[in-house]
């Protein structure tokens, strides 16, 4: 049932017909939308349908092509995120947006410091980002500065940022995309207490359990179209996920076919130690196999495989098809036919103020520059590319960073299978991305297995372990606690061997030879 929108007297905030165009491309079409004191209204939609956009017109980063935002009852113009801000609209953007070089509290207060007798109050400072991040149930030292922090005590500082202003309206874009459950859990906490004080929050993920949970309205979007306003009690996250992509999506993973019983070994891992972060891993993978690797955070899953291809030092052996290899640089493993999908996708996967055709050759250059770059055949392999991965874009000549987090994952995937790999290491390849775009990688998936390619797919997304891969690894603190395969791939399994309920026991401490077993 689509609810009756609010009267202009109960709305805090108003989105009236906003449309946006980035030169001759229209992203928004004429949206409406509105929310109330004390509400949580999720905007859903495909990567590409317009959510991010339509939050940064909201929060002043953008200017509406047409239409207009109304606070209060009042028309407003915002002519930067500033003015916005002083009228109560806070951000939490999807890309962290604080300043490396500077410590916690100096991010927390940047632009709003405490000050006494004409300096800046530090003291002050780091009394009050302590008692936020309290809030948070964060122990962060607010001396520390931000490029010392992982990406999820990133994202806490950046929430307690937001909270720290006088907030009336709070747009928060993925902000959960890089929490753990128990900080996912503490945010929600957070949100509650907002409500109940009457801050109205425009909430956008991919998540949909999420948006059924913390949720009292969802606004869907497609192709920068309104599909329409529902009261979530009235959608199951199927309902949501049908009108996000226009089709059933209730066949998100492809039948999983046997590794066949001859099937060589790929890729082997012998006594591999990555010091500080993983310790003593034995494991073989084979070709045609989906060989899972689950753990919490700080299990040292993505640090064990940046060891095997020479992102990090390491210790012990690595066998390709069977023959030792010592890889120092990630292009040792290149040239061995072995792909490497970074779980950052932004900060390490792409150049994001270059085009589309310069990031997707960067890894097969020697294809396309004899010496001098032959630009009519990177263009044709662009052309490719974006019908072969259904990268969504009006235009080519845009930089990468001009795409929306799932388009710029296929572009990424397109990018290194350019090398024609046979084995592929998937780090979090669905992070942030809609259920659409996921679906699309997962049969991506099954057609690499399918013609004999060896996939690693590191995910803290259970679902898609149970639905993609042959064998689970299971990791905590840096050793390997068990092998799951079969009937025993189930969430309660693997989440007992990641918070070391349960662990096998060897005749070699932390070795588990896992070749064996895989359906």
């Amino acid at each position: 049932m689509t609810p009756q929108p609010p009267t202009s007297s109960q709305a805090l905030l108003q989105g009236r017909g906003l449309s946006m165009a980035f030169g001759p491309v229209e992203v928004l079409h004429a949206v409406d939308i509105d929310v109330i004191p004390g509400e949580v209204h999720a905007v859903l939609g495909e990567n590409g349908a317009g959510k991010s956009t339509l939050l940064k017109l909201i929060g002043g980063f953008h200017a509406p092509t047409a239409g207009q935002i109304v606070m209060a009852g009042t028309p407003r113009t915002f002519r930067d995120s500033i003015e916005a801000e002083a009228a109560g609209i806070v951000m939490i953007h999807q890309e962290l947006s604080l300043v490396p070089d500077l410590t916690v509290e100096e991010n927390v207060f940047l632009g709003h410091e405490h000050h006494r007798f004409g300096f800046v109050d530090t003291r002050a400072q780091r009394r009050a980002t302590r008692e936020l991040l309290a809030t948070l149930k964060t122990s962060i030292d607010v001396t520390r500065r931000v490029r010392q922090l992982s990406v999820s005590q990133a994202q806490m500082v950046e929430i307690a940022k937001a909270v720290s202003r006088d907030v009336r309206v709070l747009c928060m874009d993925e902000p959960t995309d890089v929490l753990t459950g128990r900080e996912t859990e503490v945010l929600f906490e957070l949100v509650r207490r907002l409500t109940a004080d009457g801050v109205a929050i425009l909430y956008v993920s991919h998540k949909l359990d999420e948006i059924k949970t913390i949720a009292d309205r969802v606004t869907i979007l497609r192709d920068g179209d309104k599909v329409g306003t529902f009261d979530i009690a009235d959608l199951t996250p199927a309902d949501m996920a049908r009108r996000m992509v226009g089709r059933d999506v209730s066949d998100m993973y492809p039948e999983r076919q046997s590794v066949a019983d001859d099937a060589s070994v790929a890729l082997s891992l012998e006594g591999v130690t990555v010091p500080g972060y993983a310790e003593d891993v034995t494991l073989s993978l084979r070709r045609g196999e989906v060989l899972g690797v689950a753990g919490l955070v700080g299990a040292g899953r993505t640090e064990l495989f940046e060891g095997v291809i020479g992102l990090r030092p390491k210790q012990g052996e690595v066998h390709k098809d069977g023959r030792a290899v010592r890889w120092r640089h990630p292009e040792d493993a290149k040239r061995d036919g072995v792909a490497y999908l970074t779980e950052d996708r932004k900060g390490k996967g792409l150049l994001l103020t270059k085009g589309l055709r310069e990031n997707l050759t960067l890894a097969a250059l020697e294809r396309f520059a004899r010496p001098f770059t032959d630009v009519r055949k990177e263009r044709a392999a662009l052309t490719d590319a974006v019908r072969e991965f259904d990268v969504r874009v009006a235009r080519l000549d845009v930089p990468a960073g001009a795409l929306s987090g799932g388009n710029q994952q296929k572009l990424v995937l397109a990018r290194i299978m350019l090398t024609d790999p046979d084995v592929v290491i998937l780090d979090e390849p669905t992070r942030g991305i809609d259920v659409g775009t996921k679906r699309q990688i997962y049969f991506y998936v099954a057609e690499l297995v399918a013609k004999g390619t060896a996939v690693v797919l590191i995910s803290s997304e259970l679902q898609e372990l149970l639905g993609l891969a042959h064998r689970v690894v299971v990791m905590q603190d840096g050793t390997v606690t068990g092998i799951v395969t079969g009937d025993d791939i189930n969430e309660e399994t693997i989440m007992a061997y990641a918070t070391g309920l349960r662990r096998d026991t060897v005749s070699t401490p932390n070795r588990l030879e896992v070749v064996d077993g895989a359906r």
